[in-house]
């Protein structure tokens, strides 16, 4: 058996005799379930993707080809890929799509699938509320921190079986933290202006390719924890401070030293 269910099942007889003896509260039953449900994720893996800077017209492209990648790579049984080009890099990334849109997707007939029009729209709407969670960390930066989380549902029984529900027990989050920079670009065609955009277009397109081949390494390695049964996933968004915004916080907050 593994440990973390064997502590998890202890936990529950313990909780389970205290409260027969009418030894605790309810607030303390309630917190020995808040311990179980720690002890059921700790077999949860997280990978930290590299930082990824982007400026505000690149970011829902970029965010696409994250996402998509790692959603084809973990699909639970067998997919038919499809291949996109990006538009604003020099990219090409696989995604999930039927077998009916693989092969027609040449076609400008073909109409996607349901099932690639479902995980269009949670990848859609997810990019979308991350664009409204953008915190301000200086002047012209922002941040945000994107994470794709894989769960199952389990139905467990509690208290020697007089109460049931369902949880859903994470066992994956790939995690991205993202700095969008609205610094507008210089669009004059001065030789200064078009280094200065081709500079910003290969700093993105850099950071995004150490980003996907960083999924690749992470896939390519142990998936024993991966479950042998269908999950599903959902993205969320959330605003973590890390240190530069710390410093930019206590900066812009700064009592002025001189009086006027």
């Amino acid at each position: 058996l593994d440990l973390p269910v064997v502590r998890v099942e202890l936990v529950w007889k313990i909780a389970a005799h205290r409260i027969h003896r009418r030894t605790i509260t309810p607030t303390s039953h309630v917190s020995l379930i808040a311990k179980v449900a720690r002890l059921e994720t700790m077999n949860c893996k997280d990978h930290h993707l590299p930082e990824l800077e982007l400026s505000t017209g690149q970011v829902r492209e970029a965010l696409q080809c994250i996402l998509h990648t790692i959603l084809f790579i973990r699909s639970p049984g067998p997919v038919a890929p499809r291949d996109v080009e990006c538009e604003g890099f020099d990219l090409t990334y696989t995604r999930i799509a039927s077998d009916k849109a693989s092969s027609l997707h040449q076609n400008s007939n073909s109409t996607p699938s349901a099932l690639e029009n479902d995980v269009d729209k949670k990848v859609d709407d997810a990019i979308e509320s991350f664009l409204r969670s953008l915190s301000q960390i200086g002047p012209e930066l922002l941040s945000g921190c994107l994470t794709l989380s894989f769960f199952e549902r389990r139905a467990s029984r509690q208290l020697f079986g007089l109460v049931s529900h369902e949880e859903r027990v994470v066992w994956e989050q790939w995690i991205l933290r993202v700095v969008v920079n609205n610094t507008p670009r210089p669009v004059s065609d001065d030789s200064a202006a078009v280094i200065e955009r081709q500079r910003i277009q290969d700093t993105a397109e850099v950071m995004l390719r150490a980003v996907i081949q960083n999924i690749f390494e992470i896939s390519g390695g142990a998936i024993d924890h991966v479950p042998p049964v269908m999950y599903e996933f959902e993205i969320n968004s959330t605003k973590r401070a890390d240190e530069r915004e710390n410093v930019y916080s206590r900066v812009a907050n700064m009592p002025s030293l001189l009086s006027s």
